[in-house]
């Protein structure tokens, strides 16, 4: 689970950086740039999820070592 979750991660930063080149900065509300900014953002959303999920399994592992 914890390689899967640093894979997704991965491609998540590198859709980010790829975006991030696609952005016109003098009209960044228009075309393809607003494309470019709502994958910037979901991929933000992806990268919080993954690490809420890797930070639920280690509690959830302290809690069975715990029992």
């Amino acid at each position: 689970m914890k390689i899967l979750t640093l894979i997704i991660s991965f491609i998540a930063l590198g859709l980010i950086i790829f975006n991030f080149t696609k952005v016109n900065f003098d009209a960044p509300f228009e075309g393809d740039s607003i494309i470019a900014l709502i994958t910037i953002i979901a991929s933000l959303c992806v990268i919080l999820m993954m690490f809420i999920l890797r930070v639920s399994k280690r509690i959830e592992q302290k809690v069975k070592e715990r029992s």
